[in-house]
């Protein structure tokens, strides 16, 4: 069955009423018509089964027929605190995340970020959503506005106490990271962007506790990095593999 992420206000209502751009994608991408099921999820990760009544560009009405159960998350929630990219490097690593498992992304401006600012968010937003539905999960990625590197270390809650930073220079060796790391539930990763973190950036992460380790001697893109490390993170401490 075709799947659909809707606000939960948007449940309340019976039968549900769907517009606008979710409404165009059901009749003209899927061609959904009336008698076609589906599965509607809020963003508290609650699925439903739900019966088409009426559909059309501008508007898709449907009935929900009972609770649907979505069993695809990790039991490792994870942040990931990408340095900033240019262009599409950024739609790329949210998607491609998206689809590892990744909790939240959060853009992070660093010393040496090449763009310092963007307009993107919807954007994002909408990407992390089409990727969360083809990869089947039963939560959308929550996807920040870009912090500055100092600042996120002053937002109590954002973070995840423990984790660790990426750094082509050197580091601890992964695979030790991960078994000091295997009790947690949550962890934040940081990877830098193009030309990596500087010194003084991994010093910041290190002295708020934050362990910094290594892909390997090869230096890799920024958004090679990101897919690696979730991969690698989420293969040792959470249930890829």
């Amino acid at each position: 069955m075709h799947r659909i992420f809707l606000n939960e206000s948007s449940l309340l209502k019976r039968p549900v009423v769907i517009e606008h751009e979710k409404a165009h994608y059901l009749f003209s991408v899927l061609r959904c018509r009336a008698g076609d099921h589906l599965i509607v999820t809020d963003e508290k990760g609650k699925s439903y089964t739900a019966q088409i009544l009426t559909a059309s560009k501008k508007e898709v009405i449907a009935d929900i027929t009972g609770d649907y159960v979505i069993k695809t998350e990790s039991g490792l929630s994870i942040t990931l605190l990408q340095g900033l990219l240019k262009g599409e490097k950024m739609d790329f690593v949210i998607q491609k995340t998206t689809e590892l498992g990744v909790s939240a992304l959060i853009p992070v401006i660093t010393e040496r970020s090449q763009i310092r600012e963007t307009r993107k968010l919807p954007r994002w937003k909408k990407i992390a959503e089409e990727a969360a539905r083809q990869s089947g999960r039963s939560f959308v990625p929550e996807i920040f506005e870009p912090f500055d590197f100092e600042e996120i270390f002053n937002c109590p809650g954002l973070l995840a106490k423990e984790g660790m930073l990426f750094w082509e220079k050197g580091g601890q060796k992964l695979s030790a990271v991960t078994s000091r790391l295997r009790h947690a539930d949550r962890l934040s990763l940081f990877i830098g962007p193009e030309g990596g973190f500087s010194e003084k950036e991994v010093i910041t992460a290190s002295e708020k506790g934050f362990f910094t380790t290594t892909l390997g001697r090869r230096i890799l893109r920024a958004e090679t990095a990101s897919i690696a490390a979730i991969s690698i993170v989420q293969y040792a401490l959470g249930d890829l593999g």
